[in-house]
């Protein structure tokens, strides 16, 4: 069991039948009451962010997430299938549980694919991705005095704002965010 006043960012946990990540958490003790803990956490069934309070002292189940390298296949139509590079095993995943992370997954990609005793809950992107712009405008002279941007689409199909000397090339994407962060 884990004391709520010990959660911290990245620690996940099993309450009231699903398991949550712990995204931020924030102390509450005033004079004579007991101690609130607040904790914004992440549904990792559902993928919603919520806020849960806890009274100092509460416990929670502690919830161990496997992970597991495995290979971006293909698209299906509704899900995408996923192979483990080690037995060859391939399983599928619903789209509707991965529409974020479908932005910046290229078949042939190895990515870890979370499990929750043998439940499959969703994947882990890296930090930063690198994508191929297919299409953005040209630059235009004299629109390079300020911070200008302009829009481009990625492979992936998402389209985010780059600085205007980038062309056609390959550029890292920041995945929390979706934001241009560089040069490939």
């Amino acid at each position: 069991m884990i004391i709520v006043n010990d959660l911290r960012p990245g620690l996940t946990f099993e309450y009231e039948g699903n398991i949550f990540s712990v995204i931020e958490t924030a102390h509450n003790k005033t004079a004579m009451r007991q101690m609130i803990v607040k904790s914004k956490v992440r549904n990792l069934r559902t993928g919603a962010i919520v806020e849960l309070s806890f009274t100092g002292g509460d416990k929670v189940e502690p919830a161990h997430i496997d992970k597991k390298e495995m290979q971006y296949l293909y698209d299906t139509g509704d899900a995408v299938a996923f192979m483990d590079t080690s037995t060859y095993d391939q399983i599928e995943i619903q789209k509707d549980n991965l529409k974020w992370e479908l932005n910046f997954l290229k078949p042939n990609d190895n990515i870890n694919v979370m499990t929750y005793e043998g439940e499959i809950l969703g994947v882990i992107l890296p930090d930063k991705v690198s994508l191929q712009i297919v299409e953005t405008e040209p630059a235009i002279k004299g629109d390079t005095a300020t911070n200008a941007q302009k829009m481009a689409r990625l492979e992936t199909g998402l389209e985010i704002k780059v600085p205007m000397f980038i062309g056609e090339e390959m550029v890292l994407v920041s995945t929390s965010d979706g934001k241009y962060s560089g040069r490939a």
